[in-house]
């Protein structure tokens, strides 16, 4: 037996293992090299995939009634441990068994109670396997002899004792960043440095680096990363392009934002007699960032870039995420080619992955896309006349793609986006919403055909690379939207849940009061999509194979992907020795770039949150009207026509004593019998903005109260 890993996970996973001490272990497995292996046994031990018990025996934490994975806290205290297996549930964790371990935490626990009816298990964490955060962006309090950081973020439950730094001079209240130098235990708070004071409160310059800072997020790369992106050529080189599939006669475009830099996907279509031949060209970032480089492990620690309301915090530096790897108009640029044949219908006959060099001929805008086959803005349709035939069979092989692609199941989700503008300053002057329109749905729809032929190309070559998977809802998860349908008199049966059915589900309220809510509530029933090396399909999609191939210059599992794909081009096979050692790779790779992506989530939906609410400030005393998008027992949220999102406390609603329903989702004057639902609409006023958690706080005008809700209209 080859000992690694795998092959011990293997061995003690099997039924009839039973833990044995290690000198056992040595005998079973036949161990040649002792100190390697050891080594081998610690390693494993401090990443949570065994366990040593109390007699110093190693056994896989699933057959010893333990859970690992990561830990998400709740501001009220507790918390829910996410396993790493997905057909594992999740776990409720009560506060006082969190055993010191913080939000985030990758932790492992014990199960001590187990529920037939539906219920998560409950547990308690026996230790944390991989802390997350290292600083903490807090608010600076001096409490008579002892100096604290109130962390900003509330699923951090507890404060940190902090010390300041001799060069580091902090006032009262400022924003501080605190670098812990002891963990919490059950009974004892963490403890901590202060090495940054960020600013005072209140400050738009400062309230985004907080957000970066509490988020981990990179702001400058190291110098090492800086040296290797100053040596990349500016320009292609005649030696690089030998090879490659010479494609720079072929009419193609780029479609993205107006601001958008990181250009990494162009596009070119031709209308053949059945159908249509569709080229995706993917800028070719695996040429430029080689494997190991400074800039390969630096792109792998951030994972993605972020996109904040006020600024980019790239993947790559800026000499290659905006020069060389960017797909600039005119300029030849080095790409990994996808050209599938398609039908009339989109379904694709026969496609070619291929390397090759490229010359975008033209830089278009969503905006200015739209403008021409929309609306026939005739100084576009001048300006850009020898490409609106391209434009026009875009238009219509996108609308077959969408419409297969709704057939088979997929779900589509029209929310708007909300897109906060600041100035130079920082100060948010407007909200916006942004729709998709048909120019972002073209790029959509070639992207994910692309994604999915290289999918399943990679599948069926056997190749090690990341998938992008979307598993199925939870029954549990299911129940409840079939319980919320049923408030809107839209009953569908709980063991037919289909992504057909969701679908016809959002068909259905389109264009309706309640399209919002309901959409959200569906939305919030699915799973989190995340990366694996095993194919378990995208729910989603009703894709069975699917991964990210489209955005090297901004996603590393992308990155990867072309990274084989390339080897495989250029070799024609993997070695023995490479795929293993790729194969091993991607496991932790996924669940680096998983985490990455939902802290740049979450990062990216904080920054637009507070300048909302920094925006909102201005209007204090106003009145909106609104729509209740969901209750509680403490109250309702509502959501204004700009998007923005506040709650109406229970307490402000004096006119009676509302009791809560929570299998109805109802507030019910106790005397009045004054109902509030979700999905109905209220006229509000403005009465409180915290821009430091991005909370608002509404009142029912007088009016309103006094009349109540008006219910959502019928059709």
């Amino acid at each position: 037996m080859i000992l690694n890993r795998e092959s011990i996970l293997n061995y003690m996973k099997q039924g009839s293992y039973r833990p044995l001490n290690y000198q056992e272990l040595l005998s079973a497995l036949e161990v040649e090299d002792e100190a390697e292996f050891a080594a081998l046994l610690g390693r494993m031990e401090k990443d949570g995939d065994i366990v040593v018990t109390r007699k110093h025996k190693y056994g896989v934490p699933e057959m010893m009634n333990l859970v690992r994975g990561s830990l998400q806290v709740n501001a009220k205290g507790f918390a829910f441990l996410l396993p790493d297996d997905p057909n594992q549930p999740e776990v409720f964790i009560y506060e006082r068994d969190l055993n010191g371990a913080m939000h985030r935490d990758r932790v492992m626990a014990r199960i001590n109670q187990r529920h037939h009816s539906g219920l998560r298990p409950e547990g308690e964490v026996i230790r944390a396997i991989k802390r997350a955060n290292h600083e903490v962006v807090g608010t600076y309090r001096k409490r008579k002899n002892i100096s604290q950081v109130i962390p900003d973020d509330p699923r951090l439950l507890y404060p940190i004792n902090a010390r300041r730094s001799t060069k580091v001079k902090v006032d009262e209240g400022q924003k501080v960043v605190v670098r812990i130098t002891s963990w919490p235990e059950r009974d004892r708070l963490a403890e901590g440095r202060i090495t940054e004071v960020l600013g005072s409160k209140g400050d738009p310059r400062v309230d985004i680096r907080c957000v970066v800072k509490k988020y981990g997020l990179a702001e400058d790369f190291p110098k090492k990363v800086e040296k290797e992106a100053l040596a990349m050529p500016s320009t292609v080189q005649a030696h690089e392009i030998a090879g490659r599939r010479d494609l720079r006669d072929l009419k193609m475009v780029t479609i993205d934002g107006d601001d958008a830099k990181d250009l990494d996907d162009a596009v070119s279509i031709t209308r053949l007699e059945n159908g249509y031949r569709l080229g995706v060209h993917i800028a070719d970032v695996s040429h430029y960032v080689r494997e190991g480089t400074a800039i390969d492990k630096e792109a792998y620690r951030r994972g993605t870039s972020v996109y904040l309301v006020d600024r980019v915090l790239p993947m790559l530096p800026a000499q290659l995420s905006n020069g060389i790897c960017s797909l600039n108009a005119g300029e030849d640029r080095l790409a990994l080619s996808v050209i599938m044949d398609m039908d009339s219908q989109g379904n694709v006959i026969d496609y070619e992955i291929c390397k090759s060099v490229i010359r975008v001929d033209e830089r278009m805008t969503y905006d200015h896309v739209n403008q021409i086959l929309k609306e026939q803005e005739p100084g576009l349709l001048e300006r850009y006349r020898d490409y609106i035939e391209m434009f026009t069979t875009m238009h219509e092989l996108a609308a077959s793609l969408r419409q297969r692609r709704f057939d088979r199941g997929a779900l589509d989700f029209e929310f708007p986006e909300t897109k906060v503008i600041v100035d130079e300053q920082g100060i948010p002057v407007a909200i916006e919403k942004r729709f998709q329109d048909v120019a972002e749905s073209i790029i959509e729809e070639f992207m994910i055909c692309a994604n999915e032929v290289v999918a399943r190309h990679c599948h069926e070559m056997q190749l090690p690379v990341l998938y992008r998977v979307h598993e199925k809802p939870d029954d549990e998860d299911l129940l409840n939207v079939v319980r919320i349908l049923a408030l809107f008199n839209r009953k569908i049966n709980n063991k037919k849940i289909t992504p057909q059915v969701l679908q016809q589900v959002l068909n259905d309220v389109k264009g309706r009061p309640e399209q919002r809510i309901v959409s959200t509530m569906i939305l919030r029933s699915l799973k989190h999509a995340r990366y694996s090396p095993v194919p378990l399909g995208h729910y989603g999609l009703a894709s069975p194979y699917y991964l990210h191939f489209t955005a090297p210059i901004r996603r590393y599992p992308d990155l990867l992907v072309h990274r084989v794909l390339t080897h495989l081009l250029e070799k024609g096979s993997l070695s023995k020795k490479k795929k293993t050692e790729w194969e091993s790779l991607m496991p932790p790779a996924g669940e680096q770039c998983t985490l990455c992506e939902i802290q740049a989530e979450e990062a990216e939906r904080e920054s637009v949150d507070i300048k909302a609410a920094q925006y909102m400030k201005q209007f204090l005393g106003e009145v909106f009207p609104a729509v209740i998008s969901s209750i509680t027992a403490f109250g309702f949220f509502v959501e204004l026509e700009n998007t923005v999102e506040g709650l109406v406390h229970i307490s402000s609603l004096v006119d009676d004593y509302y009791v809560f329903d929570d299998q109805r989702l109802i507030l019910t004057g106790k005397h009045t019998r004054k109902v509030y639902r979700i999905g109905d609409e209220v006229e509000v006023e403005l009465v409180k903005v915290n821009e430091e958690e991005a909370k608002l706080d509404f009142e029912l005008t007088e009016q309103q109260s006094r009349n109540g809700a008006r219910p959502r209209r019928r059709h």
